[in-house]
């Protein structure tokens, strides 16, 4: 049997209980069995991105980040929009991830579970702060799943049979573009 691949799950949201927290705690819960999830938790962790930090040694959070980046054969994001693009916490990860190139090249997706007509500011910036980190955008794995407060059970999962498996198909084509 073969190692399962290792997918990094980045939430831009610093909100408990967050639907892109929801989104990425199913994730975890309809990961195919190739596929082994972790959720990155240290975005309040990181230090405000400042070029003249970034370089050895960097910041304790930052080696982590960087670490656990690296670590992964993928990587899969899921934000909210705020203000018509990312919100600042987490531009401020994907600052620390240009200045390295453990992301580069590195198979990365994104789930949009903002209502309809929403998020297409925060898409945007992603695709192209993406750009600048050399990130390996997959296409075919990038998904807008509208996600419903209501549909959010008890234990943080997503609820809806259609919306979990979406999820597990965005996570099995990211698994593919390894």
């Amino acid at each position: 049997m073969s190692t399962p691949l290792l997918i990094l799950l980045l939430s831009g949201s610093l909100r408990a209980g967050s639907s892109h927290e929801a989104v990425l705690s199913t994730a975890r819960a309809v990961a195919p069995s190739q596929v082994r999830t972790v959720v990155y938790e240290g975005l309040p962790a990181l230090p405000h991105f400042n070029p003249d930090d970034d370089t050895d040694p960097l910041p304790a959070p930052v080696v982590e980040l960087r670490a656990a980046i690296d670590e992964a054969a993928a990587v899969l994001i899921c934000t909210p929009e705020y203000a018509g693009t990312l919100p600042g916490s987490f531009k401020n990860l994907l600052d620390w991830t240009v200045g390295g190139t453990e992301i580069c090249d590195k198979p990365v997706a994104w789930v949009n579970a903002a209502a309809p007509g929403r998020g297409q500011g925060a898409e945007a910036t992603l695709r192209l702060v993406l750009g600048y980190t050399g990130a390996a955008i997959v296409e075919p794995a990038c998904a807008r799943i509208p996600v419903a407060s209501h549909t959010v059970g008890p234990d943080g999962l997503l609820t809806d049979p259609k919306v979990r498996e979406q999820i597990g198909e965005v996570l099995a084509l990211l698994a593919e573009a390894c």
